[in-house]
């Protein structure tokens, strides 16, 4: 049993110098510190008056407690010293990589009513915009990310709150949050989005990461209506997992290129456990100018993500030196450049949002 084993580390090792040969871990991206991470994800138990929340289905799930460690808290610090730690341990790290000199951190509002308020009752994570804008505010390294639900009774005038106090985008997660991006009840919003120059990141593809999803509302296809009145757009996950209508979600998203200019992709999450295919497929396209950068922090700070899952498309060497490196943005951006992500992905957000640290 222990001399196959060892035969077939041995053939692993084997494959992986032919298969790689002399490849050289990228590390210009390294000295720059000049890129933002578009796509950074915090929560809160609503501790410290945070006004978050995390459904008691969701807080029994195991991802609860992964995400927690991800984030380098435990439940206990968030009671001891409020869900701002969070803010805090974000910056930290992003101030101590030697590639990420920003983030945008993301709120994300919750289920709503006929009546169009909060409905906590179908909310599983709930992180208000009130308390993301104080917080990034105290960080030179944090830009402020807001989330508004367009079914809200005053969508347009929250919109407006958010672009006065400084967000660079509006965060969508229509899966959870019930939205449909085709209704076209939501033109005011559209129109509203594009008077503000508020790029909408809006989650596309399947949805895993929390306890229930509608897999409908995450067709890429659906985007048509914002696109068609000019919205920029960025479809999180460039849609990656899942199929509508029995195809593809990323082969329906890739198709729109061609038609909208202001579709946009970002590559957060692209390197999961479940997605180690898309990547190559994706850069495959000519689309690197509209395809930018983020992580999906936490996730980047979870077994969901290692260079040990290439085996086949790095070498030896590279796998090493990269699960070494400590810092989980400097990981991530080592990863994917190994992974042949184009030095321009990782800089264009300056280009696409003028509102940067």
């Amino acid at each position: 049993m222990i001399f196959t084993v060892v035969c077939l580390l041995a053939l692993i090792l084997v494959v992986n110098v032919i298969a790689t040969g002399n490849q050289k871990l990228e590390k210009s991206l390294m000295l720059q510190k000049n890129i933002i991470d578009m796509h950074v994800h915090v929560a809160g138990v609503g501790a410290g008056d945070s006004g978050c929340y995390v459904s008691a289905e969701l807080r029994k799930n195991w991802r609860y407690k992964t995400y927690l460690r991800s984030f380098n808290v435990t439940e206990k610090d968030l009671l001891s010293h409020g869900d701002a730690i969070v803010f805090k341990r974000v910056s930290e790290r992003i101030d101590e990589s030697k590639s990420i000199k920003a983030a945008v951190v993301l709120a994300l509002d919750g289920v709503v009513d006929k009546n169009g308020e909060l409905d906590l009752s179908r909310t599983e994570t709930y992180v208000p915009n009130e308390f993301v804008a104080i917080e990034t505010a105290k960080y030179s390294n944090l830009l402020y990310g807001a989330s508004v639900n367009p079914y809200r009774h005053d969508a347009l005038q929250r919109l407006e709150s958010a672009a006065r106090d400084g967000a660079v985008l509006i965060k969508w997660l229509p899966a959870i949050q019930h939205i449909d991006p085709s209704d076209e009840q939501l033109i005011p919003f559209y129109k509203k989005l594009k008077e503000l120059d508020l790029i909408l990141l809006t989650h596309a593809g399947g949805e895993r990461s929390f306890t229930t999803a509608n897999a409908l509302l995450g067709d890429p296809e659906r985007l048509r209506l914002p696109l068609s009145l000019g919205v920029k757009v960025v479809a999180a996950h460039a849609a990656t997992t899942g199929k509508s209508e029995g195809e593809d979600n990323m082969e329906r998203l890739l198709r729109m290129f061609p038609e909208y200019p202001t579709l946009y992709a970002d590559i957060s999450s692209l390197t999961q456990a479940n997605k180690l295919r898309y990547l190559p497929r994706l850069l495959k396209y000519n689309i690197s100018d509209r395809l930018v950068y983020g992580t999906d922090f936490p996730l980047i700070n979870t077994p969901l993500v290692s260079a040990w899952y290439y085996p086949f498309r790095l070498s030896l060497r590279q796998m090493i030196q990269i699960s070494l490196v400590k810092n989980p943005w400097d990981r991530d951006v080592l990863l994917k450049s190994a992974l042949t992500v184009p030095t321009e992905v990782f800089l264009q957000w300056e280009d696409l949002s003028e509102k940067v640290a």
